[in-house]
């Protein structure tokens, strides 16, 4: 059974930071490339940073470059995403995406980020 668990969301102040998690399970993990989106309320669905399955490459949004990290660990079946210098705009559900391709992808169920005073 395919499982991504995330962890690690919650309520922060605007200049935080938050590090999120995602568990991955019933499949092979480092077989994957992995991404985190997020959705805001009102707002389509949008990548926010991926990795390839090896670790040895990454991308980000523009508008979390040079505050957000993503980072895995095969050993772990984990991918992390550190984020700092957060802003209210930051708020949304962060959502773990594996893929494989096109048509081999896996989502977690979410986690909530709140950034606010």
């Amino acid at each position: 059974q395919v499982q991504l668990v995330e962890s690690g969301g919650g309520l922060v102040q605007p200049g935080g930071s938050l590090r999120l998690s995602c568990a991955a399970s019933g499949f092979t993990f480092s077989y994957y490339d992995m991404r985190w989106y997020r959705q805001a309320p009102g707002e389509e669905r949008e990548m926010v940073a991926g990795i390839s399955s090896t670790g040895g490459s990454t991308n980000y949004a523009d508008s979390v470059k040079g505050r957000f990290t993503i980072s895995r660990d095969n050993s772990k079946n984990t991918v992390f995403l550190q984020m700092t210098s957060l802003k209210p705009e930051d708020t949304a559900v962060y959502y773990c995406n594996a893929v494989r391709t096109k048509l081999l992808s896996y989502w977690g169920q979410g986690t909530q980020v709140t950034v606010s005073s």
